[in-house]
């Protein structure tokens, strides 16, 4: 059963945020690229019912995760801004790194450090009709397609023909 899914004890236990548990299903050295809502300082109740102020990263069509200040530095590098109103909209991969914490290596939820890579768009991507719909109802441009997509010379004069 090579293709099979497998589920960490973690997940379980039915947590409001995101943490490195979900990549880990069995598939090796899995990733996760997201796209940044808002990032806002807020309290949380934590599992032991302890309230904390903590930032919490909102992500599009995931749970909210909880950015330590590891995370943060790299997200300040990363989208070369350390203000987090900045950080709306922007996309991001998340990886699993073993880490040392309290004497003993646990996973733990990182940001990469570099641009997650963008998928093309062509021809015979399921995306195709719509953006050029869009395009044709003005209500897209091919600035706002390229943030999104990578796109050949080639392929936009197809877009815009």
């Amino acid at each position: 059963m090579a293709n099979e899914t497998k589920t960490h004890w973690k997940k379980l236990q039915h947590p409001d945020y995101i943490g490195a548990y979900e990549l880990m299903d069995g598939t090796p050295n899995k990733e996760l690229t997201v796209t940044i809502t808002k990032v806002a300082r807020e309290q949380i109740t934590g599992a032991d019912g302890k309230k904390e102020e903590c930032t919490v990263c909102y992500l599009h069509g995931q749970k909210p995760m909880i950015l330590n200040s590891t995370n943060q530095k790299v997200m300040q590098k990363l989208f070369d801004s350390p203000y987090i109103e900045d950080w709306a909209g922007k996309k991001m991969t998340l990886y699993v790194a073993r880490v040392k914490a309290s004497g003993d290596t646990v996973d733990a939820l990182r940001v990469r450090p570099t641009a997650p890579k963008l998928p093309e768009l062509t021809p015979t991507h399921e995306k195709w009709q719509g953006a050029m719909t869009a395009l044709k109802a003005g209500n897209t441009t091919i600035d706002a397609i390229r943030k999104n997509y990578i796109l050949s010379s080639e392929n936009e004069k197809l877009l815009t023909a």
